[in-house]
């Protein structure tokens, strides 16, 4: 979170804790889901359920045994995908879209004081002139109870997803970011510079996260060219590393992070052929 104590440290335990028990849940069939399993939900929503549960859990464990860490919080994102379907969570204000036939779609809804007042009838111009605009409602590590809401929806071919930051839908907004997507080539590196670069451009104040993760089906399978033999389905599947973690640190995000993000989704990525 922007702003306050230790984001980098919060947001990285948001990370680790959200990879292990995605990676965990996946590989133990007796594993012990400590929120519980919700039946009317598929497996991977589940695994977003707890692990979310988990990372709010550790957050505040850190900063109850270290006064330095304090107040310290993060947003997340996190989306699963598996066979042809896809679970996301979110919590905070980072934000995940879908670009499908030309079209921008934000699937997650900010939890922040600005979408409370759209919902209760504030019109849009009176709240981008509120000081109170940015003021989340709900972030990793700030209370006890979560309430995370994980949402399902089927996959198509070809479907890109934009996970970020409010660096970058904040001084872009949905049109700003639909131009770059409209605009680029099949190259996911080169789409993630032209956001950042777009964001920048537009006088963006905060860091910039971005990932972008780019579906096929199972005709489009290929392995990586590793040594490990998994496919590209069974990297989906781990997810913890297509955890976009609304990253928003405190000044920390620095060019190697931007780098690495870029490089392991670009890896993950589900290139046709």
């Amino acid at each position: 979170m922007g702003g306050h104590n230790a984001g980098e440290v919060a947001s990285r335990l948001a990370v680790d804790t959200l990879a292990e028990f995605v990676r965990a849940s996946r590989e133990d069939s007796g594993i012990t889901w400590p929120y519980g399993f919700v039946t009317s939900l598929g497996f991977e929503a589940n695994q977003l359920k707890s692990a979310l549960q988990l990372a709010n859990q550790e957050i505040r464990f850190k900063a109850q045994r270290d006064p330095s860490y304090d107040g310290m919080g993060s947003t997340v994102v996190a989306l699963l995908v598996r066979d042809h379907r896809g679970a996301f969570a979110s919590v905070g204000d980072s934000r995940l879209y879908r670009w499908r036939n030309g079209q921008l779609t934000q699937l997650s809804e900010d939890d922040s004081w600005a979408t409370s007042m759209l919902r209760a009838g504030a019109s849009p111009e009176a709240i981008r002139q509120h000081g109170m605009r940015h003021m989340l409602t709900r972030a990793l590590g700030t209370g006890q109870a979560l309430d995370v809401t994980v949402s399902e929806f089927a996959l198509a071919d070809d479907d890109l997803f934009l996970i970020c930051s409010d660096g970058l839908h904040g001084p872009l907004g949905d049109q700003g970011m639909a131009k770059v997507l409209a605009a680029a080539s099949g190259d996911l590196d080169a789409l993630t510079s032209a956001l950042v670069d777009a964001a920048n451009d537009a006088g963006g104040p905060d860091n910039v996260t971005v990932v972008v993760v780019r579906y096929g089906d199972g005709r489009h399978r290929r392995t990586l060219a590793d040594e490990s033999g998994q496919t590209l389905s069974e990297y989906a599947v781990t997810a913890g590393l297509l955890v976009a973690v609304g990253i928003v640190v405190s000044g920390l995000l620095i060019n190697m992070m931007q780098r690495f993000v870029v490089n392991i989704v670009h890896e993950l990525s589900f290139l046709t052929p």
